[in-house]
């Protein structure tokens, strides 16, 4: 059994005049005490609490905005923020209502302040009926949900997890470890070993690599040069459109990862630990720059729901030394090019190979080798080294969300989210 999660998608459907109101008045209040909460540095719940408990706001925008803000410091070191955040609310903030009988299915409670919610009629993506009406059977847990206006409409994206059966029940012996290394260079590269312990069939989306960094540079050189002009408005348009571009990329690629795997007898995906990589960049400023915008995040994310929900096992390792030990030797080697690995041991048959098909078989073989973590243990660790209790007598209002976002922080662009 594994879970999967999902972020599903509804239009409100004509709100009225009044109800138009109250939301822009959420999205404001709530947009205000997230700048000012920012602006004040609160990396622990407490100190956000302090800041976000003076504005007219529900207990669950105000208990996502606590939890939100110290990520952004803590996790993100972000130095500057989007004026057009969405309003988050934690995982009891709405609810939802189903009238089959009816043109408009849906009906959702969006909360306004502590006294006041919003009744609205909705409409689904329909490919996600399946997900919403286990939703409101609760046969799927509620996580965060995300309220936002584009071009004059409202949209409610909410976060979904189920459990389900995992497609193969082999054991570890006759499991398969596909590596799938992360990268700029190539987006994602995958590699197994067969039988007899030699490495085959790799797969590299080195081409869409390319077409990544080709738009993220495109973006930041437009914004730069329109914010010069005075053009923000027009920035922030061009630039969710080549984001949406980018996002159709990773899409499509995780997609096939997933298919490559599918390909293979008792597969387990084996990403490299986020929670080790964000800790690790350390590159100087330009290259931070790049890696903690880089995507990694988003393909972790499309990758685990996407395999889960096909039935493929997903694991995390360590990413140390992936990319620096010989998948042959062990020994540690160089990198004379940005796609090249150069073995250090004269005696090893390897001498040069591909970097990244280099690194992909390292990360199967720490898998191989015994070491994993779950997604749960990982949390619970975090969760015993993080600062974010109540102190020096402060409270927090209303109920706490316990539900980790597979994709917290991005925000989700295009139509329908899948």
């Amino acid at each position: 059994m594994g879970e999967v999660t999902k972020t599903l998608e509804l239009k409100l459907v004509d709100p009225t005049v009044h109800k138009r109101q109250k939301l822009r008045e959420t999205r404001d209040a709530y947009q205000q005490a997230l700048q000012a909460a920012f602006a004040a540095g609160c990396d622990t719940q407490a100190a956000a609490n302090d800041v976000v408990v003076e504005y007219d706001l529900s207990g669950y925008a105000k208990n996502a905005l606590k939890q939100y803000v110290p990520q952004l410091h803590n996790s993100y070191d972000a130095d500057e923020l989007h004026d057009d955040h969405p309003v988050r609310f934690t995982n009891e903030g709405l609810q939802l209502d189903h009238q089959p009988q009816n043109a408009i299915e849906w009906y959702v409670k969006v909360p306004h302040h502590e006294d006041y919610h919003l009744w609205i009629p909705a409409r689904a993506n329909p490919d996600q009926r399946e997900w919403l009406e286990a939703l409101y059977a609760d046969d799927a847990e509620m996580g965060e949900s995300r309220l936002f206006e584009r071009d004059g409409m409202w949209y409610l994206h909410i976060t979904a997890t189920r459990d389900v059966e995992d497609k193969s029940a082999a054991s570890a012996d006759e499991q398969t470890p596909i590596g799938v290394d992360i990268g700029e260079a190539s987006l994602v590269t995958v590699c197994h070993r067969d039988e007899s312990g030699s490495p085959v069939r790799p797969e590299l989306w080195a081409h869409d690599g390319k077409a990544v960094r080709r738009l993220r540079k495109t973006y930041f050189t437009a914004k730069r040069r329109l914010q010069q002009r005075g053009s923000k408005r027009i920035a922030e348009s061009y630039g969710d459109a080549l984001w949406d571009q980018i996002d159709d990329v990773f899409h499509r690629v995780t997609r096939e990862v997933v298919e490559y795997a599918e390909s293979v007898e008792n597969p387990v995906l084996v990403l490299e630990d986020l929670t080790y990589i964000r800790e690790s960049m350390d590159y100087g400023e330009y290259m931070n720059r790049r890696l903690h915008g880089w995507g990694f995040a988003k393909l972790h994310a499309q990758i685990r729901y996407k395999a889960t929900e096909t039935g493929i096992p997903v694991a995390t390792v360590n990413p140390r030394n992936t990319s620096k030990a010989c998948h042959a030797c062990g020994e540690h080697g160089s990198r004379p090019r940005q796609a090249t690995f150069r073995c250090s041991n004269d005696g090893c048959w390897v001498g040069e190979y591909q970097a990244d098909v280099n690194g992909a078989i390292n990360i199967a073989d720490h898998y191989r080798s015994g070491e994993s973590h779950r997604r749960s243990d990982r949390a619970s660790r975090q969760k015993a080294g993080d600062d974010d209790s109540t102190t020096g007598g402060a409270s927090l209002t209303g109920p706490q969300d316990s539900h980790a976002d597979a994709e917290t922080q991005q925000m989700t662009r295009g139509t329908y989210a899948s």
